[in-house]
Protein backbone atom coordinates (compact mmCIF):
# COMPACT_ATOMS: atom_id res chain seq x y z
CA UNK A 1 0.00 0.00 0.00
CA UNK A 2 3.28 2.12 0.73
CA UNK A 3 6.67 1.69 1.54
CA UNK A 4 5.73 1.31 5.08
CA UNK A 5 2.53 -0.49 5.03
CA UNK A 6 2.08 -3.74 3.80
CA UNK A 7 -1.46 -5.74 3.16
CA UNK A 8 -1.84 -9.20 2.49
CA UNK A 9 -4.93 -10.91 1.17
CA UNK A 10 -5.95 -14.54 0.26
CA UNK A 11 -8.49 -16.71 -0.29
CA UNK A 12 -7.91 -20.98 0.07
CA UNK A 13 -10.68 -23.66 -1.25
CA UNK A 14 -9.99 -26.88 0.14
CA UNK A 15 -12.03 -30.70 -0.71
CA UNK A 16 -11.87 -33.83 1.52
CA UNK A 17 -12.59 -36.68 -0.25
CA UNK A 18 -14.67 -39.13 2.12
CA UNK A 19 -14.13 -42.51 3.13
CA UNK A 20 -15.69 -45.46 1.22
CA UNK A 21 -15.54 -49.11 1.12
CA UNK A 22 -15.03 -51.12 -2.21
CA UNK A 23 -17.65 -53.44 -1.61
CA UNK A 24 -20.41 -51.12 0.17
CA UNK A 25 -20.11 -53.29 3.26
CA UNK A 26 -19.92 -50.05 5.91
CA UNK A 27 -22.66 -49.90 8.56
CA UNK A 28 -23.96 -47.02 10.21
CA UNK A 29 -26.44 -45.99 12.60
CA UNK A 30 -29.85 -43.87 11.88
CA UNK A 31 -30.83 -42.57 15.59
CA UNK A 32 -34.06 -40.84 13.97
CA UNK A 33 -35.03 -45.08 13.64
CA UNK A 34 -32.50 -46.59 16.17
CA UNK A 35 -31.62 -49.03 13.88
CA UNK A 36 -28.67 -49.76 11.93
CA UNK A 37 -28.45 -49.72 7.82
CA UNK A 38 -26.24 -50.97 5.17
CA UNK A 39 -24.43 -48.14 2.99
CA UNK A 40 -23.58 -49.82 0.38
CA UNK A 41 -22.79 -48.00 -2.32
CA UNK A 42 -23.49 -44.99 -0.60
CA UNK A 43 -21.55 -42.58 1.20
CA UNK A 44 -20.64 -43.39 5.22
CA UNK A 45 -21.27 -39.40 5.68
CA UNK A 46 -21.94 -36.37 3.10
CA UNK A 47 -19.00 -34.56 1.21
CA UNK A 48 -18.26 -31.02 2.69
CA UNK A 49 -18.25 -28.16 -0.15
CA UNK A 50 -18.30 -25.06 2.27
CA UNK A 51 -14.45 -25.33 2.74
CA UNK A 52 -13.83 -21.98 1.80
CA UNK A 53 -10.63 -20.54 3.93
CA UNK A 54 -10.08 -16.25 3.56
CA UNK A 55 -6.68 -14.57 5.20
CA UNK A 56 -6.03 -11.26 6.16
CA UNK A 57 -2.73 -9.93 7.51
CA UNK A 58 -0.98 -6.20 7.62
CA UNK A 59 2.62 -5.78 8.40
CA UNK A 60 3.26 -1.51 9.46
CA UNK A 61 6.68 0.10 9.55
CA UNK A 62 5.40 2.57 12.64
CA UNK A 63 8.50 4.67 12.02
CA UNK A 64 9.67 3.75 8.66
CA UNK A 65 13.40 2.98 10.27
CA UNK A 66 12.61 -0.94 10.35
CA UNK A 67 12.64 -0.56 14.30
CA UNK A 68 9.15 -1.10 15.13
CA UNK A 69 6.53 -3.14 13.43
CA UNK A 70 3.24 -3.81 13.89
CA UNK A 71 1.83 -6.76 12.50
CA UNK A 72 -1.86 -8.29 12.86
CA UNK A 73 -3.75 -11.18 10.86
CA UNK A 74 -6.69 -13.28 11.12
CA UNK A 75 -7.34 -16.66 9.05
CA UNK A 76 -9.34 -19.73 8.37
CA UNK A 77 -7.71 -23.31 8.40
CA UNK A 78 -9.90 -26.61 7.43
CA UNK A 79 -9.02 -29.62 9.19
CA UNK A 80 -8.37 -32.91 7.05
CA UNK A 81 -9.59 -34.95 9.91
CA UNK A 82 -8.00 -38.67 10.17
CA UNK A 83 -9.99 -41.28 8.55
CA UNK A 84 -9.45 -43.90 11.28
CA UNK A 85 -12.06 -41.92 13.24
CA UNK A 86 -14.60 -43.64 11.46
CA UNK A 87 -12.14 -47.03 11.45
CA UNK A 88 -11.64 -48.21 14.93
CA UNK A 89 -12.65 -46.63 18.05
CA UNK A 90 -12.05 -47.93 21.73
CA UNK A 91 -14.10 -46.11 23.65
CA UNK A 92 -14.32 -45.99 27.52
CA UNK A 93 -18.24 -47.47 27.77
CA UNK A 94 -17.69 -50.07 25.73
CA UNK A 95 -14.80 -52.79 25.80
CA UNK A 96 -15.03 -53.05 22.04
CA UNK A 97 -16.95 -50.59 19.55
CA UNK A 98 -14.83 -50.07 16.35
CA UNK A 99 -17.11 -48.31 13.91
CA UNK A 100 -18.65 -48.79 10.80
CA UNK A 101 -15.84 -50.81 9.21
CA UNK A 102 -16.50 -54.29 11.11
CA UNK A 103 -20.15 -54.79 9.65
CA UNK A 104 -20.35 -58.06 9.65
CA UNK A 105 -23.52 -59.81 8.68
CA UNK A 106 -25.46 -57.49 6.15
CA UNK A 107 -28.68 -59.12 6.48
CA UNK A 108 -28.65 -58.79 10.21
CA UNK A 109 -26.71 -55.30 10.45
CA UNK A 110 -25.06 -56.46 13.26
CA UNK A 111 -21.23 -55.51 13.52
CA UNK A 112 -19.27 -58.25 14.12
CA UNK A 113 -17.21 -59.13 17.68
CA UNK A 114 -15.39 -62.12 17.16
CA UNK A 115 -15.84 -65.50 14.76
CA UNK A 116 -13.91 -68.27 16.68
CA UNK A 117 -11.82 -70.91 14.14
CA UNK A 118 -14.74 -74.07 14.09
CA UNK A 119 -12.62 -76.48 15.34
CA UNK A 120 -12.49 -79.63 13.00
CA UNK A 121 -9.60 -80.83 10.89
CA UNK A 122 -9.72 -78.62 7.86
CA UNK A 123 -11.69 -80.19 4.74
CA UNK A 124 -12.95 -79.15 1.50
CA UNK A 125 -16.64 -78.42 2.96
CA UNK A 126 -16.81 -77.04 6.39
CA UNK A 127 -15.73 -73.61 6.98
CA UNK A 128 -12.68 -72.34 8.72
CA UNK A 129 -14.59 -69.84 11.17
CA UNK A 130 -17.65 -70.71 12.99
CA UNK A 131 -20.52 -68.56 12.83
CA UNK A 132 -19.77 -64.59 14.20
CA UNK A 133 -20.31 -63.37 17.28
CA UNK A 134 -22.51 -60.22 17.06
CA UNK A 135 -21.71 -56.63 19.21
CA UNK A 136 -24.61 -55.16 21.23
CA UNK A 137 -23.00 -52.10 20.87
CA UNK A 138 -23.11 -49.30 18.09
CA UNK A 139 -20.59 -46.08 17.05
CA UNK A 140 -21.91 -44.52 14.19
CA UNK A 141 -21.42 -41.13 12.15
CA UNK A 142 -22.94 -38.41 11.92
CA UNK A 143 -24.12 -38.49 7.45
CA UNK A 144 -24.16 -34.83 7.82
CA UNK A 145 -20.73 -34.46 9.93
CA UNK A 146 -18.78 -30.82 8.62
CA UNK A 147 -15.14 -30.47 8.17
CA UNK A 148 -13.45 -28.99 11.55
CA UNK A 149 -12.21 -25.74 11.12
CA UNK A 150 -10.36 -22.90 13.10
CA UNK A 151 -10.12 -19.15 13.04
CA UNK A 152 -6.87 -17.77 14.02
CA UNK A 153 -5.88 -13.95 14.48
CA UNK A 154 -3.23 -12.14 16.23
CA UNK A 155 -1.48 -8.97 16.83
CA UNK A 156 1.80 -7.96 17.87
CA UNK A 157 4.43 -5.35 18.35
CA UNK A 158 8.20 -5.92 17.58
CA UNK A 159 10.66 -3.20 18.80
CA UNK A 160 14.34 -3.75 18.15
CA UNK A 161 15.73 -2.11 21.83
CA UNK A 162 19.50 -2.02 20.81
CA UNK A 163 21.70 -3.33 17.87
CA UNK A 164 21.90 -6.73 19.59
CA UNK A 165 18.51 -6.96 21.40
CA UNK A 166 14.97 -7.38 19.94
CA UNK A 167 11.57 -7.01 22.53
CA UNK A 168 8.30 -8.94 20.71
CA UNK A 169 5.05 -8.81 22.74
CA UNK A 170 1.49 -10.09 20.95
CA UNK A 171 -1.65 -11.54 21.53
CA UNK A 172 -2.28 -15.00 19.85
CA UNK A 173 -6.12 -16.03 19.59
CA UNK A 174 -7.81 -18.75 18.05
CA UNK A 175 -11.37 -20.15 18.33
CA UNK A 176 -12.33 -23.84 16.64
CA UNK A 177 -15.94 -24.65 14.94
CA UNK A 178 -17.83 -28.02 14.20
CA UNK A 179 -14.67 -30.20 16.50
CA UNK A 180 -15.17 -33.27 16.78
CA UNK A 181 -16.85 -35.48 19.62
CA UNK A 182 -19.01 -38.20 20.04
CA UNK A 183 -22.03 -38.72 22.69
CA UNK A 184 -23.47 -42.12 23.71
CA UNK A 185 -27.26 -41.62 22.05
CA UNK A 186 -28.82 -44.44 24.71
CA UNK A 187 -27.74 -43.10 27.78
CA UNK A 188 -30.66 -41.86 30.42
CA UNK A 189 -31.31 -38.72 30.91
CA UNK A 190 -30.79 -37.16 34.47
CA UNK A 191 -34.75 -37.47 34.80
CA UNK A 192 -34.79 -41.22 33.51
CA UNK A 193 -31.91 -42.30 35.97
CA UNK A 194 -34.20 -40.59 39.21
CA UNK A 195 -37.56 -42.01 37.71
CA UNK A 196 -36.01 -45.44 37.47
CA UNK A 197 -34.36 -45.47 41.21
CA UNK A 198 -37.95 -44.13 42.02
CA UNK A 199 -39.64 -47.44 40.36
CA UNK A 200 -40.57 -46.29 36.82
CA UNK A 201 -39.27 -49.35 34.32
CA UNK A 202 -38.51 -46.32 31.67
CA UNK A 203 -35.07 -46.58 30.90
CA UNK A 204 -34.70 -48.83 27.84
CA UNK A 205 -37.83 -50.40 27.68
CA UNK A 206 -38.96 -49.21 24.69
CA UNK A 207 -41.97 -47.23 26.01
CA UNK A 208 -39.99 -44.01 25.63
CA UNK A 209 -39.05 -42.40 22.48
CA UNK A 210 -35.65 -42.28 21.70
CA UNK A 211 -34.54 -45.18 23.81
CA UNK A 212 -33.64 -47.60 21.81
CA UNK A 213 -32.33 -51.09 23.24
CA UNK A 214 -31.74 -52.75 25.81
CA UNK A 215 -30.14 -51.75 29.11
CA UNK A 216 -25.80 -51.73 28.76
CA UNK A 217 -26.10 -51.24 25.08
CA UNK A 218 -23.74 -48.17 24.13
CA UNK A 219 -24.99 -46.45 20.81
CA UNK A 220 -21.84 -43.78 20.20
CA UNK A 221 -22.19 -41.24 17.46
CA UNK A 222 -19.41 -39.50 15.83
CA UNK A 223 -20.22 -35.76 15.01
CA UNK A 224 -18.98 -32.44 14.37
CA UNK A 225 -20.83 -30.38 17.31
CA UNK A 226 -17.65 -28.96 19.84
CA UNK A 227 -16.11 -25.33 19.84
CA UNK A 228 -13.02 -24.31 21.47
CA UNK A 229 -11.33 -21.30 21.52
CA UNK A 230 -7.69 -20.03 22.88
CA UNK A 231 -6.56 -17.09 24.07
CA UNK A 232 -2.73 -16.07 24.93
CA UNK A 233 0.29 -13.16 25.71
CA UNK A 234 3.09 -14.03 24.21
CA UNK A 235 6.45 -12.25 25.00
CA UNK A 236 9.74 -12.86 23.28
CA UNK A 237 13.58 -11.09 24.39
CA UNK A 238 15.96 -11.96 21.64
CA UNK A 239 20.06 -11.47 21.86
CA UNK A 240 21.69 -11.82 18.80
CA UNK A 241 25.74 -11.76 18.06
CA UNK A 242 26.28 -9.57 21.77
CA UNK A 243 29.89 -10.48 22.70
CA UNK A 244 29.60 -13.78 21.71
CA UNK A 245 25.81 -14.42 23.13
CA UNK A 246 23.05 -15.92 21.21
CA UNK A 247 19.90 -15.82 23.61
CA UNK A 248 16.30 -16.04 24.11
CA UNK A 249 13.45 -15.46 26.35
CA UNK A 250 10.43 -16.41 26.34
CA UNK A 251 7.07 -16.40 28.52
CA UNK A 252 3.34 -17.68 27.41
CA UNK A 253 0.53 -16.70 29.24
CA UNK A 254 -2.77 -18.61 27.75
CA UNK A 255 -5.71 -20.37 28.08
CA UNK A 256 -7.55 -22.96 26.09
CA UNK A 257 -10.84 -24.01 26.76
CA UNK A 258 -13.41 -26.41 24.64
CA UNK A 259 -16.27 -28.73 24.68
CA UNK A 260 -14.02 -31.56 23.58
CA UNK A 261 -10.13 -31.94 23.41
CA UNK A 262 -10.11 -35.25 21.10
CA UNK A 263 -12.14 -37.12 18.55
CA UNK A 264 -11.67 -39.94 21.21
CA UNK A 265 -11.55 -40.79 24.40
CA UNK A 266 -7.65 -41.31 25.19
CA UNK A 267 -8.74 -40.10 28.31
CA UNK A 268 -12.20 -39.69 30.21
CA UNK A 269 -14.60 -37.14 28.39
CA UNK A 270 -11.84 -35.87 26.28
CA UNK A 271 -14.47 -37.10 23.29
CA UNK A 272 -17.53 -37.92 24.93
CA UNK A 273 -19.01 -35.67 27.75
CA UNK A 274 -19.97 -36.81 31.14
CA UNK A 275 -23.93 -36.31 30.22
CA UNK A 276 -24.21 -36.93 26.64
CA UNK A 277 -27.94 -35.78 26.80
CA UNK A 278 -27.25 -31.98 27.93
CA UNK A 279 -26.43 -28.87 26.16
CA UNK A 280 -22.61 -28.84 24.79
CA UNK A 281 -21.72 -25.80 27.13
CA UNK A 282 -22.09 -28.83 30.50
CA UNK A 283 -18.63 -30.59 29.15
CA UNK A 284 -16.61 -26.68 28.56
CA UNK A 285 -13.55 -26.45 30.52
CA UNK A 286 -9.74 -26.19 30.11
CA UNK A 287 -8.19 -28.26 27.33
CA UNK A 288 -6.47 -31.15 28.05
CA UNK A 289 -3.25 -29.51 26.72
CA UNK A 290 -4.27 -26.16 28.28
CA UNK A 291 -0.81 -24.76 30.04
CA UNK A 292 -1.57 -21.24 31.95
CA UNK A 293 2.67 -20.25 31.78
CA UNK A 294 5.14 -21.36 30.00
CA UNK A 295 8.50 -19.91 30.25
CA UNK A 296 11.52 -21.41 27.88
CA UNK A 297 15.05 -19.73 28.17
CA UNK A 298 17.82 -20.71 25.48
CA UNK A 299 21.42 -19.45 25.25
CA UNK A 300 24.78 -20.38 23.48
CA UNK A 301 27.55 -17.99 24.66
CA UNK A 302 30.94 -18.77 23.06
CA UNK A 303 34.01 -17.37 25.26
CA UNK A 304 36.34 -14.81 23.39
CA UNK A 305 39.24 -15.73 21.21
CA UNK A 306 42.77 -15.45 23.08
CA UNK A 307 45.92 -14.83 21.65
CA UNK A 308 49.29 -16.38 22.45
CA UNK A 309 50.55 -19.71 23.30
CA UNK A 310 48.27 -23.03 23.31
CA UNK A 311 45.55 -21.48 21.42
CA UNK A 312 44.37 -24.67 19.87
CA UNK A 313 43.69 -25.67 23.96
CA UNK A 314 42.47 -22.24 24.97
CA UNK A 315 40.20 -21.12 21.98
CA UNK A 316 36.86 -22.59 20.92
CA UNK A 317 35.23 -23.27 24.27
CA UNK A 318 31.34 -22.62 24.78
CA UNK A 319 28.17 -23.62 26.88
CA UNK A 320 25.09 -23.65 26.05
CA UNK A 321 21.48 -24.64 27.94
CA UNK A 322 17.43 -24.62 28.32
CA UNK A 323 15.75 -23.73 30.84
CA UNK A 324 12.05 -24.77 30.81
CA UNK A 325 8.72 -23.94 33.17
CA UNK A 326 5.64 -24.38 32.95
CA UNK A 327 2.59 -24.90 35.12
CA UNK A 328 0.65 -28.34 35.30
CA UNK A 329 -1.85 -29.35 32.41
CA UNK A 330 -5.43 -29.80 33.65
CA UNK A 331 -7.39 -33.02 34.63
CA UNK A 332 -10.21 -34.14 36.48
CA UNK A 333 -11.58 -37.45 38.37
CA UNK A 334 -13.28 -40.26 37.17
CA UNK A 335 -14.65 -43.32 38.53
CA UNK A 336 -12.29 -46.13 36.88
CA UNK A 337 -15.45 -48.52 36.89
CA UNK A 338 -16.08 -48.88 40.80
CA UNK A 339 -19.71 -48.64 40.53
CA UNK A 340 -22.46 -46.73 38.42
CA UNK A 341 -22.56 -44.19 41.20
CA UNK A 342 -24.45 -41.49 38.77
CA UNK A 343 -26.59 -44.05 37.23
CA UNK A 344 -25.66 -43.15 33.43
CA UNK A 345 -24.50 -46.79 32.77
CA UNK A 346 -21.02 -45.35 31.67
CA UNK A 347 -19.12 -46.58 34.95
CA UNK A 348 -16.59 -43.86 34.27
CA UNK A 349 -18.55 -40.91 35.88
CA UNK A 350 -17.70 -37.89 37.65
CA UNK A 351 -17.51 -37.38 41.41
CA UNK A 352 -19.08 -34.28 43.12
CA UNK A 353 -16.47 -32.03 44.89
CA UNK A 354 -17.69 -31.61 48.80
CA UNK A 355 -14.35 -29.66 50.11
CA UNK A 356 -11.99 -27.70 49.59
CA UNK A 357 -9.45 -28.38 47.01
CA UNK A 358 -6.25 -29.25 48.48
CA UNK A 359 -2.62 -30.03 46.68
CA UNK A 360 0.83 -31.70 47.90
CA UNK A 361 4.29 -30.80 46.49
CA UNK A 362 4.54 -34.93 48.25
CA UNK A 363 4.01 -36.94 44.54
CA UNK A 364 2.65 -39.63 47.65
CA UNK A 365 -0.04 -37.54 48.88
CA UNK A 366 -0.33 -35.00 45.98
CA UNK A 367 -4.28 -34.71 45.97
CA UNK A 368 -6.48 -34.78 49.22
CA UNK A 369 -9.32 -37.58 48.02
CA UNK A 370 -11.31 -36.85 50.87
CA UNK A 371 -13.01 -33.47 49.06
CA UNK A 372 -14.81 -35.54 46.74
CA UNK A 373 -17.55 -37.95 46.83
CA UNK A 374 -19.84 -40.35 45.13
CA UNK A 375 -22.89 -37.99 43.30
CA UNK A 376 -25.45 -39.88 45.50
CA UNK A 377 -26.30 -39.31 48.98
CA UNK A 378 -26.53 -42.09 51.79
CA UNK A 379 -28.23 -42.94 54.39
CA UNK A 380 -27.41 -41.72 58.31
CA UNK A 381 -26.45 -44.41 59.30
CA UNK A 382 -23.81 -45.01 56.37
CA UNK A 383 -23.50 -46.70 53.17
CA UNK A 384 -21.48 -49.75 51.59
CA UNK A 385 -19.68 -47.58 49.40
CA UNK A 386 -21.20 -48.99 46.04
CA UNK A 387 -23.96 -47.36 44.52
CA UNK A 388 -26.82 -49.85 45.69
CA UNK A 389 -26.90 -48.33 48.94
CA UNK A 390 -27.32 -44.58 47.89
CA UNK A 391 -31.11 -43.26 49.14
CA UNK A 392 -32.91 -44.27 45.75
CA UNK A 393 -33.71 -41.23 43.55
CA UNK A 394 -30.51 -39.43 44.81
CA UNK A 395 -28.04 -40.52 41.62
CA UNK A 396 -27.08 -37.66 39.65
CA UNK A 397 -24.15 -36.54 37.41
CA UNK A 398 -21.52 -34.96 39.33
CA UNK A 399 -20.20 -31.79 39.79
CA UNK A 400 -16.81 -31.81 39.12
CA UNK A 401 -16.11 -29.53 36.06
CA UNK A 402 -14.32 -31.24 33.34
CA UNK A 403 -10.54 -30.60 33.71
CA UNK A 404 -11.30 -28.43 36.73
CA UNK A 405 -8.15 -29.68 38.61
CA UNK A 406 -4.51 -28.93 38.10
CA UNK A 407 -1.86 -31.72 37.63
CA UNK A 408 2.41 -30.85 38.66
CA UNK A 409 4.40 -28.49 37.05
CA UNK A 410 6.83 -28.87 34.91
CA UNK A 411 10.60 -27.49 35.64
CA UNK A 412 13.88 -29.07 33.87
CA UNK A 413 17.18 -27.22 33.02
CA UNK A 414 19.50 -28.53 30.11
CA UNK A 415 23.29 -27.71 29.58
CA UNK A 416 25.83 -28.76 27.79
CA UNK A 417 29.80 -27.74 27.52
CA UNK A 418 31.20 -27.68 24.07
CA UNK A 419 34.87 -26.98 22.40
CA UNK A 420 35.40 -26.77 18.70
CA UNK A 421 39.03 -27.76 17.23
CA UNK A 422 40.18 -26.80 14.13
CA UNK A 423 42.62 -29.90 13.44
CA UNK A 424 43.49 -28.95 9.64
CA UNK A 425 41.88 -26.74 7.24
CA UNK A 426 39.42 -28.95 6.55
CA UNK A 427 38.95 -30.71 9.52
CA UNK A 428 37.18 -29.75 12.75
CA UNK A 429 36.77 -31.56 15.78
CA UNK A 430 33.87 -30.62 18.25
CA UNK A 431 33.80 -32.26 21.88
CA UNK A 432 30.57 -31.71 23.86
CA UNK A 433 29.65 -32.75 27.55
CA UNK A 434 25.85 -32.94 27.94
CA UNK A 435 23.27 -33.17 30.76
CA UNK A 436 19.57 -33.56 30.52
CA UNK A 437 17.91 -32.29 33.79
CA UNK A 438 21.55 -31.66 35.07
CA UNK A 439 19.75 -30.25 38.52
CA UNK A 440 17.56 -33.64 39.00
CA UNK A 441 14.39 -32.40 39.36
CA UNK A 442 11.54 -34.60 39.60
CA UNK A 443 8.98 -34.18 37.05
CA UNK A 444 6.13 -36.11 37.66
CA UNK A 445 3.14 -36.63 34.79
CA UNK A 446 -0.05 -36.20 34.46
CA UNK A 447 -2.11 -38.14 37.07
CA UNK A 448 -4.34 -38.95 33.84
CA UNK A 449 -1.27 -41.21 33.67
CA UNK A 450 -0.26 -44.36 32.92
CA UNK A 451 -3.65 -45.81 33.50
CA UNK A 452 -4.93 -43.10 31.22
CA UNK A 453 -7.36 -42.27 33.91
CA UNK A 454 -7.34 -41.09 37.19
CA UNK A 455 -9.15 -42.75 39.57
CA UNK A 456 -11.44 -41.12 42.13
CA UNK A 457 -11.47 -43.80 44.52
CA UNK A 458 -8.82 -45.85 44.11
CA UNK A 459 -8.75 -46.81 47.82
CA UNK A 460 -12.98 -46.89 48.03
CA UNK A 461 -15.75 -45.03 49.02
CA UNK A 462 -16.63 -44.50 52.55
CA UNK A 463 -19.66 -44.81 54.65
CA UNK A 464 -20.57 -41.22 54.04
CA UNK A 465 -20.14 -41.02 50.46
CA UNK A 466 -16.67 -39.89 50.01
CA UNK A 467 -13.37 -41.27 48.38
CA UNK A 468 -10.88 -42.40 51.06
CA UNK A 469 -7.13 -41.68 51.13
CA UNK A 470 -5.36 -44.89 51.87
CA UNK A 471 -4.39 -46.31 55.51
CA UNK A 472 -1.62 -43.91 55.70
CA UNK A 473 -3.63 -40.70 55.22
CA UNK A 474 -2.36 -40.31 51.56
CA UNK A 475 -4.48 -39.38 48.94
CA UNK A 476 -3.80 -39.82 45.35
CA UNK A 477 -0.08 -40.10 44.21
CA UNK A 478 1.80 -39.31 41.39
CA UNK A 479 3.54 -42.86 39.99
CA UNK A 480 5.18 -41.58 36.49
CA UNK A 481 7.77 -39.51 35.26
CA UNK A 482 7.11 -37.74 32.12
CA UNK A 483 9.49 -39.70 29.91
CA UNK A 484 7.63 -42.97 30.75
CA UNK A 485 4.33 -41.58 31.07
CA UNK A 486 2.74 -43.30 28.05
CA UNK A 487 4.25 -46.71 29.03
CA UNK A 488 7.55 -47.36 27.79
CA UNK A 489 10.67 -45.82 28.46
CA UNK A 490 12.94 -43.11 26.12
CA UNK A 491 14.86 -40.27 26.17
CA UNK A 492 12.90 -37.06 26.80
CA UNK A 493 11.92 -34.36 28.90
CA UNK A 494 10.38 -35.34 32.46
CA UNK A 495 13.36 -37.99 32.64
CA UNK A 496 15.90 -38.07 35.64
CA UNK A 497 19.57 -36.58 34.83
CA UNK A 498 21.15 -38.06 32.11
CA UNK A 499 24.85 -37.31 31.04
CA UNK A 500 26.56 -38.09 27.47
CA UNK A 501 29.99 -37.21 25.82
CA UNK A 502 30.15 -36.79 22.15
CA UNK A 503 32.50 -36.28 19.62
CA UNK A 504 31.97 -34.63 16.17
CA UNK A 505 34.25 -34.42 13.18
CA UNK A 506 32.95 -32.23 10.49
CA UNK A 507 35.13 -32.20 7.14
Amino acid sequence: MTRKFTLNFGLRYDYFGIVQEKHGNFSNFDPTTGTDILVGNGRLYQPDYNNWAPRVSAAWDVTGKGKTVLRAGWGVFYDAFSQDMFMGHLPFNSGFDPGPAYTGNPSALNPISSAGLFGGALNTVDPVYGPASLMSDRFGVDQHIRSPYLENYNLNLQQELTKHLVLEIGYVGSQGHKLFRFRDLNQPSQAQITAADLGCKCINDGSVPGRYTTAGTYFNYQESSANSNYNSLQTSLRINGWHGLLSTLNYTWSHSIDDASDGEDFVPNAAQPNDSTAPIGLNRGNSNFDIRNRLTWNFIYEFPTMSGSFQKLKNGWGVNGIVTVQSGQPFQLNYNFEDDYDGSGEFFGRPDVVGPIHYSSDPRNFLDLTSFAAPCTYPASGGDGFADTCIPGTRHFGNEGRNSLIGPHFRQFDFSLFKNTAITERLKLELRFEAYNLLNHPNFANPYLPAFIADAAPNGVGPDGRSLNNAQGQGLQLTTTGDVGIGYPFLGSGGPRTLQIAAKFTF
